[in-house]
């Protein structure tokens, strides 16, 4: 038996030779394997941020008490989110008839991996160390007070927010939940600095449009530059970086008309960012995440970020052409209003007649621009009704303005693109905006109830535009009227500025996408 085992031993020995070749083999394959591995989960847990699952918000997409586990959290950037995707905060804070269905609704994340009452320094270990912590850990260790904050806010379901303030207090079915809101703003106006990247000249960068279709873009850029409550010199004091380059003044300087050469626009924000990627570290800390750029023109605002993947899918896009089938993505992305400023003041645009005497029901003026409009005017255009108006052109001795102010609705269909104009035209003039859109998020969704004082009709319902509005009772329509006159200070242009205004709104719009990622030094 000992002889038998000492051959069968001997048998399976390995020659010196072969013995090299296997263990030389066996190398190899744990170089090219796992190496590989260890090098990913390196990058994963070092580089980038932490996105939670869901951004915070005041409503819901279905009625529920629990919040959702930051254990679902993904590191990279998320895709379009749906109403399944985004699941709610807490149950509907109001029960409003009119709650809408249809914007994507996120909500604040329940903790931070079990960090959400982390101190800014440790305890003092036995050893009698205390344990120092970075700036961005202080940062973000403010952020998570500010999202408990949030969080205990949005469970008062009154319709008036219970914090008070001296210049205004959110009540009403205009808000989500004007508790939350309130308190996000509060805390917002406390924490958020936003760094201005010095880089770039004049008028590509640090500059845009002040007086056009674009007005939003320029004069947003002009606040950040003149500086704010926001704005710091410090870049290690901010929660945000922006990205001052002009969309509008690119195309303008780098586009010739009539060309399909749109590549030279691409080419200035991919050196832009190569640039600031050298000189800061702030860009490749986060991918980009804790990066916001502002772009109201049309068709080159999205298309202009999509030459940098990470400024694409990490940044915060804050656009007016806020189209879901193009790539915005609510849950990062945030909805600009477009607003046509003809000149340099708002003085004649903002107010209209008393409800009583406007009579006409509906009304749309605008040339032919993508098939909604196309389907518009094929059915309403010269049928000669008193109550649907809609023409391609204003007529001689109509004044544009003054019949959105004597109408009680007003018509604002996409162009070639989901924004308009008519939208916030149709809130300085007091008439309910009817909102006809694919794919469009409007501005402020996130806080803003818009079917509380807005209607919104299908592309398919554009030969029932009519019968639609005189469905809508006269205490229904005084009610939508009222909202709109209320909600109106969110969607005007200060000089300077003033709380709650459009610039303030807007800066909150990104302040609430800060909130769902957290970066790791």
């Amino acid at each position: 038996m000992i002889l038998r085992r000492q051959h069968c031993c001997s048998s399976c020995k390995l020659q010196p030779s072969s013995y090299n070749s296997f263990w030389f083999s066996s190398s190899l394959l744990i170089l090219f394997l796992v190496l590989p591995l260890l090098f990913i989960s390196l990058l994963s847990s070092t580089l980038g941020p932490e996105r939670y699952s869901s951004l915070v918000i005041f409503s819901t997409w279905n009625s529920r008490t629990s919040f959702p586990s930051p254990s679902s959290a993904s590191a990279s950037a998320p895709t379009a989110p749906g109403p399944a995707d985004l699941p709610g905060l807490m149950e509907a804070p109001l029960n409003y008839s009119d709650a809408v269905p249809s914007v994507p609704e996120f909500s604040v994340p329940l903790s931070e991996n079990n960090n959400e009452n982390r101190t800014i320094e440790t305890p003092i270990e036995p050893e009698h160390t205390v344990k120092s912590y970075s700036r961005l850990e202080r940062l973000e260790a403010s952020l998570s007070r500010a999202r408990s904050s949030i969080r205990e806010a949005a469970v008062v379901r009154n319709p008036t927010s219970v914090h008070e303030d001296p210049d205004y207090v959110p009540r009403g079915p205009i808000y989500r939940n004007p508790n939350a809101l309130h308190r996000s703003y509060l805390e917002m106006e406390k924490l958020f600095r936003i760094y201005v990247y010095r880089e770039g000249e004049p008028p590509m960068f640090h500059y845009g449009p002040c007086r056009s279709i674009y007005s939003t873009e320029g004069l947003f850029i002009s606040e950040m530059e003149k500086g704010n409550i926001y704005r710091t010199t410090d870049p290690d004091e901010a929660l945000v970086c922006f990205l001052p380059f002009s969309v509008v003044m690119m195309v303008e300087y780098l586009y010739k008309h009539g060309s399909h050469e749109i590549n030279a626009i691409g080419r200035a924000v991919v050196d832009y960012i190569n640039i600031i990627s050298i000189k800061h570290l702030f860009w490749n800390r986060s991918l980009g995440a804790d990066h916001f750029m502002v772009s109201c023109h049309d068709w080159q605002g999205p298309r202009s970020s999509s030459y940098v993947p990470d400024l694409f899918k990490n940044s915060i896009r804050v656009l007016c052409n806020a189209n879901t089938s193009e790539g915005f993505n609510p849950s990062k992305d945030a909805s600009f209003p477009e607003i046509h400023l003809r000149t340099s003041k708002l003085s004649g645009l903002i107010g209209g007649l008393s409800p009583s005497r406007r009579t006409i029901l509906a009304f749309f003026a605008g040339r032919l621009h993508g098939h909604i409009r196309s389907l518009l005017l094929s059915h309403w255009k010269d049928r000669n009704d008193s109550d649907v108006q809609v023409y391609e052109q204003v007529p001689k001795g109509m004044n544009y303005d003054l019949m959105m102010k004597k109408s009680r609705f007003c018509l604002c269909p996409s162009g070639y693109e989901v924004a308009s104009p008519r939208v916030v035209e149709a809130i300085y003039a007091e008439c309910v905006p009817v909102l006809i859109s694919d794919g469009y998020i409007p501005p402020f969704s996130d806080v803003l109830n818009w079917k509380a004082f807005s209607v919104q009709v299908e592309v398919k319902d554009i030969p029932r535009i009519k019968e639609i509005l005189m469905s809508i009772s006269q205490g229904q329509y005084l009610r939508m009227q009222r909202r709109v006159r209320q909600v109106q200070r969110h969607f005007v242009l200060n000089s300077p500025t003033k709380r709650f205004d459009v610039f303030h709104m807007t800066v909150h719009s990104i302040w609430l996408r800060r909130l769902n990622i957290r970066i790791k030094g």
